[in-house]
């Protein structure tokens, strides 16, 4: 399943950002395993609440970082489909 701007993502029960003090630097928690986080995954990550859109994430990146949505939307799709195929990212099902 591939991503698109309307979809709503989350991270699912177990799976967790937070900031190791012994790396200096924010990870992705989940069952057994750690993810190492760029600057970049933490700003998208911040904003993953199940309630955002990735378009909404994006437009707000877009803001913080005074550039072109269209510029930062295909980043953050690529990112969070890489996520959800490593199964530490989900969707919020359709109503």
């Amino acid at each position: 399943m591939s991503l698109t701007p309307d979809s709503v993502p989350r991270l699912p029960r177990g799976v967790r950002m937070r900031f190791d003090a012994v790396r200096n630097a924010h990870v992705l928690l989940a069952p057994e395993r750690t993810f190492d986080l760029d600057q970049n995954a933490v700003a998208v990550l911040t904003l993953v609440d199940g309630a955002r859109s990735i378009r909404a994430i994006a437009d707000a990146l877009a803001q913080q970082y005074e550039t072109d949505r269209g510029i930062i939307e295909p980043d953050v799709i690529t990112m969070l489909d890489g996520l959800l195929l490593k199964r530490v990212l989900e969707t919020v099902p359709a109503p």
